[in-house]
Formats: C-alpha cells, sequence, structure tokens
C-alpha cells in the first residue's frame, strides 16, 4: 500500500454542507450575527442535556474560556499545574499576572501526580489547574480533598474531555469550573470555540457578563470585561455537529481497537488502556516509545512516517515548562519534572479521526512494526 495524499493526525469533522448552508439563510434572513442570538442560546441547552451539566457558556475559543474563568474566581498569586499539557494552559495563567507552578505527572494517567501537589503548596497558592490529558480524568476524588484541605479552587483544563464521563457522572461536573475547546483539531468542533462548564446560576451570569465587556445591560458594566462571545455562525456549526457526536465516538473506538490489537505485538511500544471507570472520547491516540527495547527512538519513528504522508505529532512536546516563558520559574526544573520529561520524549500521536480507514491503520502499525531494529 502506499500512502498518496498526506495522512495527518487528525482531520476535522463536519456536517453535509447543504445543512449548514439552511442555517445559514436563516442567519442571513435575520442578520442576527453574534451576541446570544437564536443558535448561540440553542447550543448551550443542548450541550447542557447531552455532556449532563448544569450550565455552561459559549466562547470564541478555548483560550478566551480558560482566561475568563480565573478572572471569574478571582483567581491570583500562584496556581498549580501540569508541564505536559498544550501552552494555551499555562499562558492563560500568564495572561492573568498569576505565577504557575509546575507539578510532575502520574506515569499511568500523565495527569497531575496528587501525591506531589501538597509539597508545592505555598502561602501564595490559590488553585490548581488539572488537565484531563488525553481524556482520562485526573484523580479528581483526591484533587479535591487537597483543595479543601488547603481552601484551593480547582478549574479543570477538560478541553480534551468532551463527553467523557467518571463512573457514570460527566467529569464536567467535577472542580469549580470545567473548560472546554471546539477547536478545529477537536472531538466537537464550532471551527474554533470553547465553553466554560460551571454548577450555579450566579456564577454562569457572571462568566457571561465577563465575556461581553462587562456589561449587565445596556447602560452598566459590572467588571472590566473582554469579548469573547460565540458567534452565531460558530454556534449553528456546533448545533449540526451535535447531532453525530456519537456516531463520531463510536467510530473512534473501531480505529483505537484496530491500533491496540496490532501495536500491543511490537516490543517497546505502549499505549493507553481504558478505566473500567470511564467512558472516553476516543480523541487522541497516543503511543509511547521505549527507546532502549524498542531500538529507536520516538523522533526517528516520526521522522520515517512523514517520509511515506504520515503526519503524527508529538503531544506534548516540548514540555510547557521548557519554553522561555516560563523555563526559568524555580518549578521548571528537570530535577523536579522526570516522569513529564519522560513522557515528553516517548509521546507520538498517531492519526485518528472517524473517516480514517481501517487500511491506513494497519498499513501505520506494520511500519512501526517493520522500523523495528
Amino acid at each position: 500500500m502506499k500512502i498518496e495524499a498526506p495522512i495527518y493526525v487528525t482531520r476535522p469533522s463536519l456536517p453535509p454542507l447543504n445543512e449548514y448552508v439552511k442555517l445559514l439563510e436563516e442567519i442571513w434572513k435575520t442578520r442576527n450575527l453574534t451576541n446570544n442570538g437564536k443558535f448561540h442560546q440553542e447550543l448551550e441547552a443542548k450541550l447542557c442535556e447531552f455532556l449532563g451539566v448544569k450550565y455552561i457558556s459559549l466562547f470564541s475559543n478555548g483560550t478566551l474560556a480558560l482566561v475568563t474563568a480565573l478572572q471569574a474566581l478571582k483567581i491570583t498569586g500562584e496556581v498549580i499545574t501540569t508541564p505536559f499539557s498544550f501552552v494555551a494552559t499555562t499562558h492563560s495563567l500568564w495572561w492573568n499576572g498569576i505565577k504557575p507552578v509546575f507539578v510532575d505527572i502520574d506515569p499511568e494517567t500523565y495527569n497531575l501526580d496528587t501525591d506531589k501537589i501538597e509539597a508545592a503548596i505555598t502561602p501564595f497558592t490559590t488553585a490548581i489547574m488539572p488537565v484531563h490529558v488525553y481524556g482520562t480524568p485526573c484523580n479528581v476524588v483526591k484533587m479535591k480533598e487537597i483543595a479543601d484541605k488547603y481552601g484551593l479552587k480547582i478549574i479543570y483544563d477538560a478541553c480534551h474531555a468532551f463527553g467523557v464521563k467518571y463512573k457514570n457522572e460527566s467529569i464536567l461536573n467535577f472542580g469549580d469550573l470545567s473548560i472546554l475547546s471546539f477547536h478545529a483539531t477537536k472531538i466537537f468542533n464550532t471551527f474554533e470555540g470553547g465553553a466554560i462548564v460551571c454548577n450555579n446560576e450566579e456564577t454562569k451570569k457572571r462568566i457571561d457578563f465577563l465575556k461581553n465587556f462587562g456589561f449587565a445591560d445596556e447602560v452598566t458594566v459590572v467588571a472590566p470585561g473582554i469579548n469573547a462571545k460565540m458567534n452565531e455562525a460558530q454556534a449553528a456549526l456546533g448545533v449540526l455537529q451535535l447531532k453525530r457526536i456519537n456516531e463520531s465516538i463510536d467510530k473512534r473506538k473501531i480505529i483505537v481497537n484496530e491500533y491496540r490489537s496490532r501495536l500491543r505485538k511490537i516490543s517497546g511500544v505502549k499505549f493507553l488502556q481504558d478505566f473500567d471507570y470511564v467512558e472516553t472520547n476516543y480523541q487522541y491516540f497516543p503511543i509511547f516509545i521505549n527507546e532502549i527495547v524498542y531500538g529507536k527512538n520516538r523522533d526517528a519513528i516520526y521522522e520515517e512516517l512523514k517520509k511515506v504522508n504520515i503526519f503524527t505529532r508529538r503531544y506534548f512536546y516540548p514540555l510547557i515548562s521548557d519554553f522561555s516563558t516560563y523555563k526559568a520559574l524555580p518549578s521548571s526544573s528537570h530535577e523536579n519534572l522526570p516522569v513529564a520529561i519522560k513522557a515528553a520524549n516517548e509521546v507520538l500521536c498517531l492519526p485518528i479521526y472517524p473517516d480514517l480507514d481501517l487500511e491506513t491503520v494497519v498499513f501505520i502499525c506494520d511500519f512501526i512494526s517493520n522500523l523495528k531494529s
């Protein structure tokens, strides 16, 4: 088999164009393009129902949702977070004048290691910002115990965790706030987009004020807000995307099972397993390469796959703590983050999207097998 067209790590799912055009025609007719329009309201209501959450506030993108969440809870000082994530997680802290404090990750889930959080708490710590990496839930029970003990807020970066459940409960209902991304690379996309999930009406109102310049009404500004609203074109797309999300997850599961059945035969290649208590979304398929056992390092596989038109991604490499903005922080020292460094040097996310054919999956697995020394 020869891969003619490039295969990327993901490809955005889109509804039939004719369905979207019908909704765009409605927008053209009303000329209501933004500011909490019909489709915005409809998408918020349908997402609450689908995700099993009380309140959701839509945003133009996930990064602005993260920035606004910190404002909504008035977080200051220091926030404990993970170095093993996309940079937006930590950038949101920096934009709020908050000092990130990095803590190492768990070697099985790749989430913040709850056994190491307490040692990083100082009198300036006000919150914890964990990430449900690859959609695998953090240790939410122990995280809450720590937060309650020290009087800290928890803001979950749940951008990988759309639709994920923990013990039959939406993972988005844990912590004080949860943040979603609807970026084109995500399992549920609205071109760009995001959301904040909260559990009470008062917080929802404050978030809605903050994302719309702080306006409470035409003549009243109650907070120094920004413009982070989702527009009607994005929201209309989301309404259509939601109709097919379960089908998308089912297709992803088939692809993941094919990867697992073939890659488990290759020594030196590790991948995540399902957890009994988790209903996952199969958004990513990361593998981890043990160079000593496999015979080549991760980067060698990454480069060889590119030669045959397979474009994987090293999510997440480098670590956030290794970027120049954060490298000088004491918590960024490599001695503090051995597990995260190992993961960053071994991880390779393989292509996965609903219409990826299994023949290509077999090709990728065979290619990795044949590369092995």
